[in-house]
Order: structure tokens, then sequence, then C-alpha cells
């Protein structure tokens, strides 16, 4: 049992423990529920727990997308206007993107208030909105301190990686 610290053996394969640390901490950082990796004869799968209430906003969701139509009209003239100044806000520099593809949701369950409001102060980290994808509930939190200046998204719409989500001044 000559095993070398730090490495996990498989076959001719192995990945150092010093990779596994770093994938793991990618997935913090980017708030990332699984990094899945496949090199040769290696499979690695990295995957994290969710919080409980990311959980619990699941069940609620799926009811959010059938009354967001009759929310959408009041939301999207409150907001920001088409044309030009969508433009404009996918270059500003407070702008929020959309870290993972998936649908938007501006409140935790149908019928709650939206977590933000254009012209509310937010603190760094507090929730914006959240995004599901793929049946989990991802919390998108705000990346720096400031006033919403324009919320881009409405309620259950379905939004791209990258995508501009909000403005934060």
């Amino acid at each position: 049992m000559a095993e070398k610290k730090g490495k996990i053996p498989s076959g001719a394969s192995a990945i150092d423990m010093d990779t596994i640390r770093q994938l793991a901490e990618l997935l913090r950082e980017t708030e990332l529920t699984e990094i899945e990796l496949n090199l040769d004869n290696l499979h690695l799968r990295l995957a994290r727990d969710l919080p409980a209430q990311q959980v619990v906003a699941q069940v609620a969701a799926p009811a959010v997308a059938s009354a967001a139509p009759a929310a959408a009209p009041e939301q999207k003239t409150a907001q920001v206007e088409e044309g030009p100044a969508e433009a404009d806000a996918a270059s500003h520099p407070g702008v929020v993107r959309a870290p993972m593809v998936g649908t938007a949701y501006r409140a935790p369950a149908p019928g709650a208030e939206p977590f933000v409001e254009v012209g509310q102060q937010v603190k760094e980290g507090q929730t914006l909105l959240i995004i599901e994808a793929m049946k989990t509930m991802n919390q998108i939190p705000a990346p720096r301190a400031g006033v919403v200046k324009a919320i881009l998204v409405e309620d259950g719409q379905p939004v791209e990686f990258d995508e501009p989500l909000m403005i934060i001044e």
C-alpha cells in the first residue's frame, strides 16, 4: 500500500487532490451545484447539497409561470424601455448578468413580494432573484451594494447565460 499522498489511484489515470479542491472551490464561488469531468479513464463528478431554502422555493415556483402572463405587462412598463436602452443596459458597468441558463423568478413564491424593486437599496450578497435550472432554484445575489436602477427581465422569463438581468449603481 505505497500510495502517493495527494493522489487518488484510478488505473492508468490519477487526479491530484489539489485539483479536486480547486474544483470544489469553483463550485462555491460560482454557486454551481455540480461539476463533471471526463478525462481518459477518469470520471469525476463533484456536487453540493442545496440549502433547504432553495428546495422550499422549488415547490412553489411552477405556479409562478402560470401567473406570470397576467403580471408581465405591468412589470415591463415599470422597469426598462425596449430597444436602444436595452443595448445600453447590456454594456452598463453596473449590469448583473445571468450566471446560467434557466427561468428567472423575481419572487420566492407565487403571489409573494419580489425580492427587489427598481429604486430599492440593496446590500452585497442580497438575493436579487432566483433562476430555476434543471429543477433547482439558484439564488442570484447582488455582486455589490447599490440602488437597483433597472430590472431587465420579467417574472417567469427564460434567460440565457450572461444575459443582463438588472442594473445596480
